[in-house]
């Protein structure tokens, strides 16, 4: 009896070394990325399948985009939106951004 073990994965590659400012969180970890899929023979990837297409990912606050500029970046002076540290949603009312623990005063 023989059993296959493989399939299809998804393989993160990063086209560039050097990071961009995120429009969203302005922090220095927005790259442009590529998704390609690989076929896996016991875990390991044989040859690729399927070569995704380039896009801009954020590794702070997971903003994706497919561009690296926007017609409206973001305002860093609209408070209790998102948080400038971490890009977390924030209610008006807070004092403390609940994912970082920021203080927001």
């Amino acid at each position: 009896m023989f059993f296959f073990i493989g399939g299809i994965t998804p393989k993160v590659r990063k086209l560039d070394e050097l990071p961009r400012v995120c429009l969203r969180c302005g922090h220095h970890s927005f790259f442009r990325i590529r998704i390609d899929h690989y076929l896996n023979l016991f875990f390991i990837p044989l040859f690729p399948v399927k070569k995704g297409k380039p896009f801009f990912s954020c590794e702070n606050c997971g903003l994706e985009s497919i561009s690296e500029t926007q017609d409206k970046p973001y305002d860093f002076t609209r408070q209790n939106e998102l948080c400038p540290d971490c890009g977390g949603r924030l209610e008006k009312d807070f004092s403390f951004c609940p994912y970082c623990g920021r203080s927001l005063n």
